[in-house]
């Protein structure tokens, strides 16, 4: 997945731009990493109860679609902040 940018020009953020997407980069981080903790633990609870299948299976799916929904959001934060457009 390899797209082109072009920055809309020159882009000068100040100290709090540059910490609230620093915030925004490490919320989305952190969600990240929150969902692949959810599917190692409903990955573990199938071995272990695997008459929970249908219940775990159902988080399981969840959780890329999550996961992908806040890399989105973050890179469109990041994208608008740096003034970057699809070439």
């Amino acid at each position: 997945m390899s797209a082109n940018y072009t920055p809309g020009g020159p882009v000068t953020l100040n100290e709090e731009q540059i910490l609230a997407l620093h915030q925004k980069l490490r919320t989305m981080r952190h969600d990240v990493n929150g969902r692949l903790a959810i599917i190692v633990a409903a990955a573990e609870l199938l071995r272990m109860r695997p008459e929970s299948a249908a219940e775990r299976l159902q988080i399981l799916l969840e959780q890329p679609h999550r996961a992908s929904a806040a890399i989105t959001e973050f890179s469109r934060e990041f994208e608008s902040a740096f003034d970057l457009r699809r070439a």
